[in-house]
């Protein structure tokens, strides 16, 4: 089964998440809409993870509706939001340390149909430096390597819909302007829903912002408009 590669419109509407009797989630709406990039903020531990982790299917939400272009994606697991067009890049990535760069990327389109498409290439052809890595185990490769390998392995499903785990934290600044670079040059082909500390990084690539704190929206908006003050004592540690 494959799945048509335009943008989706991503929304979130009501969703609530608990740990057991802790609440994390309250709440989250959201929406991003088709092509644009929306950032999410706030600091370590205000939910910014689990809100990934739901919208992929990873952890059961307790309440509320996450949408793909209309599809209903809550009661879908997994897999399913995934041939649905949802693709996801966690933090530490994990790639398959044992497989080859050229594998981890040829069993990512093969399970989406793609393994007789030029969609590979077209990840690879974003991140060249791959080709240099081509038979290297991924286990064997720098954290920024690693990180570019993830994206591109995202990219090579041909998802609708892209979720970024803070693609940036420990990479070097050279592979965090590819990063950006990427992301700039996905605008009006991918819609992406990018996790992120760094806080210049976010704003320069973000078409939008939400910030998260306990669990909650606390704060939204166009990223030329907000306060950076603001913006940056939501998230400073």
């Amino acid at each position: 089964m494959t799945h048509p590669s335009q943008p989706a419109r991503l929304s979130v509407e009501g969703l609530d998440q608990h740990y057991g009797s802790a609440q994390v989630l309250r709440g989250i709406g959201l929406a991003v809409e088709p092509g644009a990039c929306l950032a999410v903020l706030g600091r370590n531990g205000a939910g910014k993870t689990t809100l990934l982790r739901c919208l992929t299917g990873l952890i059961p939400e307790s309440h509320g509706r996450i949408d793909l272009d209309g599809t209903d994606l809550t009661r879908l697991g997994s897999d399913r939001r995934a041939r649905a067009g949802l693709a996801y890049v966690p933090q530490g990535r994990e790639i398959f340390p044992d497989l080859s760069v050229a594998e981890n990327l040829r069993v990512a389109a093969r399970a989406h149909g793609l393994e007789r498409t030029d969609a590979v290439d077209e990840a690879v052809a974003l991140f060249p430096a791959l080709r240099g890595l081509w038979h290297r185990p991924g286990g064997n490769l720098s954290g920024g390597q690693q990180q570019q390998l993830a994206i591109a392995r995202a990219l090579a499903t041909r998802p609708r819909a892209l979720l970024l785990d803070e693609p940036t934290e420990g990479i070097q600044p050279s592979i965090v302007a590819a990063i950006e670079a990427v992301i700039a040059g996905l605008k009006g082909r991918i819609t992406v829903l990018l996790v992120e500390q760094y806080l210049d990084f976010a704003l320069r690539v973000a078409d939008a912002v939400v910030v998260l704190s306990r669990g909650s929206v606390v704060e939204r908006g166009d990223p030329r408009v907000l306060s950076h003050d603001s913006l940056t004592r939501h998230i400073a540690v």
